[in-house]
């Protein structure tokens, strides 16, 4: 009897992704598997600008915090692994994790704007994806629901759900990755023209 072939391991890898067409849309490899997603909506716009301009203005007057980048930019988690986060924080102690071309490291926060195409994979795939990579914080913005779901890892390095903010009963989003930050989250979530 012949021993059994080794199976082979068909997932994508950071070569492989690194061929994928620069079509405009964002491609990602979560576990070797590659997801596309077309270009987001002007809701989902509005909200990443309104998070960004909220954080960069408290970076302006906290620069040794860290650092702020917006989607397209590769973060790759392994060779498996190259996601796109809407937005996200490099602390000033991750500062070798940037490199000219990419993120190689877990950002230190990462926020996702949900949109009906990525829900499952943020709230879940990405979800567990980054709390094995150890990200220190993990926003959900749901543009739908107008809420944001703030995720933290636990004692035990779950990113565990420790705050769900809406725009119906307001209040500020904060973390303590950047100390005296406060987004209004009806302001985030007010209409637009």
């Amino acid at each position: 009897m012949r021993p059994a072939a080794p199976a082979v391991d068909t997932r994508l890898t950071y070569d492989d992704f690194l061929l994928f067409p620069d079509d405009g849309k964002r491609h990602e490899l979560i576990d070797g598997v590659h997801y596309v997603t077309p270009s987001p909506r002007l809701r989902h716009q509005d909200l990443v600008g309104r998070l960004h301009g909220a954080i960069y203005v408290y970076l302006q007057q906290h620069p040794e915090a860290g650092r702020l980048f917006l989607a397209p930019l590769d973060v790759v988690l392994s060779h498996y692994d190259v996601v796109e986060p809407d937005l996200l924080f490099i602390a000033n102690d991750q500062a070798g994790i940037m490199t000219e071309k990419n993120i190689q490291g877990a950002p230190a926060l990462v926020v996702e704007v949900m949109s009906k195409s990525t829900r499952k994979r943020d709230a879940q795939i990405k979800r567990r994806l980054f709390e094995q990579v150890g990200v220190r914080e993990y926003w959900l913005v749901d543009p739908e629901l107008d809420t944001v779901q703030v995720f933290r890892p636990t004692a035990e390095g779950r990113l565990a759900r420790v705050e769900e903010l809406t725009a119906e009963d307001g209040g500020t989003l904060t973390t303590p990755l950047l100390p005296g930050c406060g987004i209004d989250i009806r302001t985030l979530f007010r209409p637009t023209l």
